[in-house]
């Protein structure tokens, strides 16, 4: 029991955003919990725990992402892949924007229920990059008033 306490002390000092990061994971739920147990494990039984508990946070997760490389290289290869699909798509897509940029559409990628309104067009197009921007979140209708002529003293 006294064991496991120590196991927790020192897996409380990981910092799992930073794993992920180094993984170039986006969520934890892309690392199944059985590797992640079987990682912490091994690195117990590799060393032990007063010294895992005496090292620094930033040398602790480097060791469960070395850990975690080795027991998810699919997923890590599948999820790399799919990155560098997903950037291709887009690169294919839209042709450079300095010489009056071309999208290239494929009358299967736009909605079901398009019926070739242009204002859906646009609707369609901003949820795709990504600005969602409205015109109703304009600063002239903020509901806190505050200096909206950007001057400042």
């Amino acid at each position: 029991m006294e064991e496991d306490k120590k196991e927790f002390c020192w897996v409380t000092k990981l910092d799992w955003l930073n794993i992920l990061s180094m993984l170039n994971l986006e969520r934890i739920n892309q690392i199944p919990e059985f590797k992640k147990e079987k990682a912490i494990r091994k690195i117990t039984k590799m060393h032990s725990t007063e010294a895992l508990l005496e090292f620094e946070p930033s040398y602790l997760d480097k060791l469960v992402v070395n850990e975690l490389k080795e027991l998810m290289k699919k997923e890590l290869i599948q999820n790399e892949r799919k990155q560098r699909e997903a950037e291709k798509d887009l690169r294919e897509k839209i042709i450079p924007f300095k010489q009056g940029g071309i999208i290239k559409l494929d009358p299967r990628d736009l909605p079901k229920d398009f019926n070739g309104d242009p204002k859906e067009l646009i609707k369609y197009f901003k949820k795709i990059f990504g600005d969602d921007d409205d015109d109703n979140n304009d600063d002239d209708k903020d509901r806190y008033k505050e200096d909206n002529t950007r001057y400042y003293i």
